[in-house]
């Protein structure tokens, strides 16, 4: 297909924006000269795209009705039947709403993007086909996923499962829900500042962010390359630990695995902790925004590693209190970048890109107004600083980084895990219809204080269930070596089975926290 190019008045504007002086005679020549480009440009048209091939039949499904629809997690419903047996075999998977699934619509929970169909399914798609799992659905996700809370979707808010009217976690909320309000048995999430945590804290399962490049990222929609994870939520440890080891592992096409190191994560469970050093990370706890029934009880969940034959000591790490200030630019700058100037998939490195997609994602220039409060602060903070200065900060951000994961890793010669709490506080009221903006802003991005950290060194770390307040349930964070999973599902294997002997985690427990206006809530 021939390339026109742009008119003398396209150009002459194109030109003024990049900072050009030209007159009517520069114009016209440029014009000119762009031609023999052009031409490559339209080659490309008579060549295939050279994308990976869905190999399961399905059909794109439906939006569900509102009564179909617990806790408004599903984005869309569909059933692809993987292969006839494997390790997932009779498991119902959702997949996150911004992880590609060939043939079902998708919107990555943003008005800009709804209707879009991908070609393609994602690497960690065809590996949960391949291994007999059954895909029933999309799960929604917060506004191009940027969200720690669940409001933002433009369907609708995601509800928890345990107390209608609270946040379910974000951005990974659906999953969070689906799999907490035993609606799915796994689910798919992405983290990027602890978007698989944040939901499994809030939603009382498991969820982990592996090493960063050990799940590939292939026919994700990303949002920056140095932060995306994708990652698993389960109800047990031990699920967790089978569906990471399904999707991990380099696919040839994700330029972030290289170095990657896979594993048996099922390996070690019921192991035990006899000997586990657990490290208590100080700078997690008494933070301004903590509630200390949280801190309280994840210490108790902690403490019961000692009952278990673990060794546990306080580990501080001065540099972890500036660790959002060192996320702070990936997340504004960076997924500006990626996401919005970058349409979607950024500019430079390999792998898979999905050239139907970035045309589509180009397309939010013209509807921008529709995005969400959260995604609109954080893309007039990432512009601001771009243009004002030229990405030291950004720099900076990146640089400093070596320093805080070579902090971690010098506190993890010492200890084998970092514990801390995942969410510094139970999961909040969800914003009011009539909230004030500043509220609803607030409520999304108060929730990464803890979980962000890690996604900047891209430390294995993962959420799990440990307990209950006023109903809602409690995260305790594991953090480990670099490729070290194996080790943090040992610990939180051992960890599972003694909460649940006590009955620290169980629906009882639930009941007994719950104040008396959340039980009347909870019963209606």
């Amino acid at each position: 297909m021939a390339i026109a190019g742009p008119s003398t008045t396209e150009l002459a504007k194109i030109a003024a924006d990049l900072g050009f002086h030209f007159d009517n005679a520069d114009v016209v020549e440029f014009r000119k000269m762009m031609r023999g480009a052009l031409d490559a440009y339209a080659a490309l048209d008579s060549l295939p795209d050279a994308l990976p091939q869905p190999r399961y039949a399905r059909l794109p499904g439906t939006v569900p009705a509102a009564a179909d629809n617990p806790f408004c997690a599903f984005a869309r419903i569909t059933e692809i039947a993987g292969a006839p047996d494997g390790p997932l075999a009779g498991k119902r998977i959702a997949v996150k709403d911004c992880v590609c699934v060939a043939g079902i619509p998708m919107m990555n929970g943003s008005a800009t993007f709804e209707g879009y169909v991908p070609e393609i399914d994602a690497t960690v798609v065809t590996r949960i086909l391949d291994a007999g799992g059954t895909i029933v659905g999309k799960s929604a996700n917060e506004d191009y996923c940027y969200s720690g809370a669940s409001h933002t979707n433009a369907r609708g808010p995601v509800d928890n499962p345990h107390r209608a009217g609270f946040t379910a976690g974000g951005s990974s909320s659906g999953s969070g829900a689906l799999v907490g309000g035993g609606i799915v048995d796994m689910a798919i999430g992405t983290d990027q500042g602890g978007s698989v945590r944040i939901p499994a804290s809030c939603c009382g399962v498991v969820g982990m962010k592996a090493t960063f490049g050990l799940v590939p990222c292939t026919g994700n929609l990303g949002m920056e390359y140095s932060l995306d994870h994708i990652g698993p939520l389960t109800r047990t440890v031990a699920d967790n630990a089978l569906l990471l080891e399904v999707i991990a592992g380099p696919d040839g096409f994700d330029s972030r695995q290289a170095g990657c190191k896979i594993d048996r994560y099922t390996a070690d469970l019921g192991v035990g902790a006899t000997g586990l050093r657990i490290g208590i990370l100080e700078e997690m706890f008494g933070l301004p925004q903590s509630d200390a029934r949280t801190d309280a009880a994840v210490r108790q969940a902690i403490a019961t590693f000692s009952k278990l034959g673990a060794n546990v000591e306080v580990v501080s790490i001065p540099l972890h209190r500036y660790s959002g200030a060192i996320w702070m630019p990936r997340a504004a700058e960076g997924c500006l970048a990626t996401i919005f100037h970058g349409n979607g998939f950024g500019f430079g490195p390999g792998g898979v890109y999905l050239p139907s997609a970035m045309q589509r994602q180009s397309m939010w220039r013209h509807q921008s107004d529709l995005l969400a409060d959260s995604v609109k602060l954080g893309m007039l903070v990432g512009e601001y600083m771009s243009r004002a200065y030229g990405g030291r900060y950004y720099g900076r951000a990146q640089n400093l980084a070596r320093l805080l994961a070579a902090s971690y890793d010098e506190a993890l010669t010492r200890v084998d895990i970092l514990a801390s709490p995942t969410v510094p506080f139970p999961a909040s009221r969800r914003p009011a219809a009539n909230a004030t903006r500043e509220e609803a802003v607030n409520t999304a991005f108060g929730m990464t204080v803890n979980t962000a950290a890690f996604n900047v060194t891209g430390h294995p770390s993962m959420s799990m269930p440990c307990g209950w307040i006023d109903g809602l349930p409690v995260g305790l964070m594991l953090t480990g070596r670099r490729f070290d999973e194996r080790l943090l599902y040992r610990a939180a294997s051992a960890l599972e089975a003694e909460l649940a002997r006590v009955g620290a985690t169980s629906k009882e427990a639930r009941r007994r926290s719950l104040p008396a206006e959340g039980a009347e809530a909870c019963a209606a």
